[in-house]
């Protein structure tokens, strides 16, 4: 029998690091700037979601048509503001054991280390540039690749066997997030899940969702033992 190799998909927000709210406010400035208000975001719960479907959801509650050459006008509109934002982020913050964990998966090479976000590919780099984490993920699954979830990180999945040389179904996969979101993203591309509760959901709650391993953030004892186990084919 042999190991199979392993890709980790780290959801960024609430998982990774908090951004103290720059992401809510760039959003929130982009679509006011096309829109004429910002009101309808403040009923939209973020978490869990991808930006594309964020705005989505805003256009619908304003009553427009979320024609997709509108939304991309948005989003683009935000990356430059996010940069601002970010920059002015007083409590922005990484949280506790992401950095001892990145460096230690980085000394596995049969385990690739990507991302699997619903942020825009230029938003989640330039979160982890500010976060100092930008180089230990060298692909991953964006919400600029897809609106729906389970889809990007199909998209990740597949990039990050790409870096083994292998496919996708002959890897383990395993995505880490802080919401039943990420957990059920995980089970519709049948992989497993890790989750964390420094977004908010508690460990409880993660595991009620289905995740295979809930802890309360990525210092806890058996974090990395469970990334880094493996199986067998």
């Amino acid at each position: 029998m042999k190991t199979r190799p392993t890709i980790l998909l780290f959801d960024v927000d609430g998982t990774l690091l908090s951004a103290d709210g720059a992401g809510r406010r760039a959003l929130e400035q982009a679509f006011a700037a096309h829109c004429g208000t910002s009101a309808p975001l403040r009923d939209v719960r973020f978490n869990g979601m991808t930006d594309p479907g964020i705005v989505r959801a805003g256009l619908e509650q304003l009553g427009r048509v979320a024609e997709a050459g509108l939304v991309a006008t948005i989003l683009g509109a935000y990356v430059p503001l996010l940069a601002d934002e970010l920059g002015r982020a007083a409590g922005f913050q990484v949280f506790p054991g992401v950095t001892n964990l990145l460096e230690a998966l980085a000394a596995d090479g049969r385990t690739a280390v990507g991302l699997g976000t619903g942020n825009l590919r230029a938003g989640a780099r330039l979160k982890l540039a500010r976060a100092g984490l930008e180089r230990h993920f060298a692909f991953g699954g964006f919400g600029s690749d897809h609106e729906q979830r389970a889809e990007l990180l199909r998209i990740g999945a597949a990039r990050g066997a790409a870096s083994l040389g292998c496919e996708p179904r002959d890897c383990r996969v395993v995505v880490i997030g802080d919401t039943a979101h990420d957990v059920a993203a995980a089970q519709a591309i049948g992989a497993t899940s890790l989750g964390v509760a420094t977004g908010g959901c508690r460990p409880d709650r993660l595991r009620a969702a289905g995740a295979t391993w809930a802890f309360e953030d990525l210092a806890a004892p058996g974090v990395l033992d469970v990334l880094c186990e493996g199986d067998t084919t």
